[in-house]
């Protein structure tokens, strides 16, 4: 039977959860000695129920600031739109409903030599959500090249706000955006407590940020990312209710097709907005099915379906996530039982 939490999460010892008590106490040891001066959140939630948090130098109840682990949230709401029929699929063209991003003329970008170019046209929501859109980068073709970035996030955002009437690129400052479906197509279903915000990079007066600026950004508790990466654990599904379509996740938590077909096998590590470890270059290891959201600060949402395992970090004690191949989440695998 699938457990899930209430408003509070049922808590459980770790020998009831299939953890090795002694190994799991090294969990302890290693947070006690490397976040002596640091400050950090780490919640572990195995079987629908919490099994250990720690919460060192910043509150229980403090909301930071996902930043690119919001990432996986738009993908989630993107899957959503797509089985609702908003989208045809991930293969419809940005410029079809938000021809504002290619109106980024020379000298309008972010920085010189970025602007929407007419290759742009041909960028899908597939390529944005998987960062191979090229987007206002001229050299780079849709799909062909694997480039992280923040402003085909935002179009895309905006692109999936604009379908339902909550973004405006003549009025951004008025426009609530992506948070309102974000609220009724994930806060709300799951009982999450988290909020938003709205971020943009200082960048040169004539940049049109109006057009890709705008990050739409969720901040959130530790407890409430655990919440998220349990919904993703089990494939979408919340009690009685297939929150997103699991078909979607599946597909979303694998490499992406793009970057398999035309990028080095060193960058067969992300998915649509997940990153993944479906060919163990990401962590070597650990688990292959498992994957993860990670942003900036070292906000972290682990999956790893086949040891029924989330584990949240809000900060975490790393700054490149591969490290937690021989650092917590190795520790958190080898503590289990068998």
């Amino acid at each position: 039977m699938l457990v899930f939490p209430h408003t509070l999460w049922d808590t459980i010892s770790p020998a009831e959860a299939g953890f090795d008590p002694a190994r799991f106490q090294r969990i302890d040891q290693w947070l006690s000695d490397n976040g002596t001066d640091r400050s950090y959140r780490v919640v572990i939630v195995r079987g629908g129920r919490l099994v250990g948090e720690w919460n060192q130098g910043v509150a229980r109840e403090a909301q930071l600031q996902l930043k690119s682990a919001t990432k996986s949230i738009f993908s989630s709401v993107l899957g959503i739109m797509i089985d609702a029929g908003k989208l045809p699929s991930a293969d419809a063209r940005l410029a079809d409903y938000y021809p504002e991003a290619l109106d980024v003329p020379d000298g309008t970008g972010p920085k010189p030599e970025r602007y929407a170019f007419p290759a742009n046209q041909g960028i899908t929501f597939r390529h944005l959500i998987s960062n191979t859109s090229g987007y206002m980068k001229p050299g780079e073709a849709p799909g062909q090249v694997f480039n992280y970035q923040t402003y085909g996030m935002n179009v895309l955002t905006h692109a999936l706000a604009k379908i339902e009437g909550y973004y405006d690129a003549g009025d951004p400052e008025q426009s609530p955006g992506l948070a309102p479906l974000i609220e009724q197509y994930l806060r709300v279903p799951i009982g999450a407590t988290w909020g938003y915000y709205r971020a943009n990079f200082n960048l040169w007066p004539q940049a049109k940020l109006h057009v890709f600026g705008y990050y739409d950004g969720v901040q959130a508790t530790a407890l409430d990312m655990a919440r998220l990466g349990w919904l993703w654990r089990n494939w979408g599904r919340w009690l009685d209710q297939q929150v997103i379509p699991e078909d979607w996740l599946r597909e979303a938590t694998q490499v992406a097709p793009d970057i398999r077909a035309h990028c080095p096998p060193e960058q067969w590590q992300y998915g649509y907005a997940f990153w993944t470890n479906q060919e163990g270059k990401l962590w070597p290891n650990l688990p292959r099915d498992s994957y993860a959201a990670s942003g900036a600060g070292s906000q972290h949402i682990w999956v790893c379906p086949g040891l029924d395992l989330v584990v949240a970090q809000s900060p975490g004690l790393w700054d490149d996530q591969a490290e937690n191949d021989t650092g917590l989440l190795r520790l958190v695998v080898e503590a289990c039982d068998g």
